[in-house]
C-alpha cells in the first residue's frame, strides 16, 4: 500500500452516509449549508483520541456559535462509539466507517509512521468543509493534544 491521495483546499469533500453512535445515519449532504469540521481518529476510548474528543467537546459551543458543526469519524463500530459518547459525554456525532472507505477517500487511512515503523492505519486528520461541500482545510498527521486549540487559532476563533 502506498501513501493515500490527499485532499487540498477547493476539492469537493467526498460524500458519505455512515451509521452514528446514536443509532441513526449521518450524511454529509445533510450538513450542506453549514461549515463542518470532520476529524478522523484511530480508535475510541484510547488516551489520545479521548483527549482530542474532549477538546472538541469543550470547544463545541464556541465552534457552533462560529457556524461549525463537528463530526468525528473512526473505524470503530457504532456500539463502541456509543460507549465512548456515554463515557466521555461527547456532545457531537461520531460516525462509524468500519470498512474504512470514507477514511480512504479523505486520505486519512493508509501508510503512516508509528514509533519508527511503517504501519497501515488511520492517519489522525482534520477537514474543514465549507457550506458548499468543498474542502477549506485538510490537515494531516495532527497531534491529539493541542490540535483543537491550534485549529481554533487558525480559524480566527481565538
Amino acid at each position: 500500500m502506498t501513501a493515500p491521495a490527499r485532499l487540498s483546499p477547493g476539492d469537493p469533500a467526498p460524500e458519505f452516509t455512515l451509521p452514528t453512535d446514536a443509532g441513526g445515519q449521518l450524511t454529509l449532504a445533510d450538513l450542506r449549508g453549514r461549515k463542518v469540521i470532520l476529524y478522523a481518529y484511530p480508535a475510541a476510548m484510547t488516551p489520545g483520541c479521548t483527549k482530542q474528543a474532549c477538546d472538541f467537546r469543550d470547544s463545541l459551543a464556541s465552534l457552533q456559535t462560529a457556524g461549525y458543526e463537528v463530526v468525528g469519524i473512526s473505524p470503530d463500530k457504532p456500539e463502541k462509539l456509543a460507549k465512548f459518547r456515554e463515557r466521555d459525554a461527547i456532545t457531537f456525532p461520531l460516525v462509524a466507517d468500519t470498512d474504512k472507505a470514507v477514511l480512504t477517500a479523505y486520505g486519512a487511512y493508509g501508510e503512516k509512521q508509528s514509533y519508527g515503523r511503517t504501519v497501515t492505519g488511520v492517519i489522525r486528520s482534520t477537514f474543514v468543509i465549507d457550506e458548499d461541500g468543498k474542502i477549506e482545510r485538510a490537515l494531516y498527521n495532527v497531534k491529539a493534544t493541542g490540535h483543537v486549540a491550534k485549529l481554533r487559532r487558525d480559524l480566527g476563533l481565538d
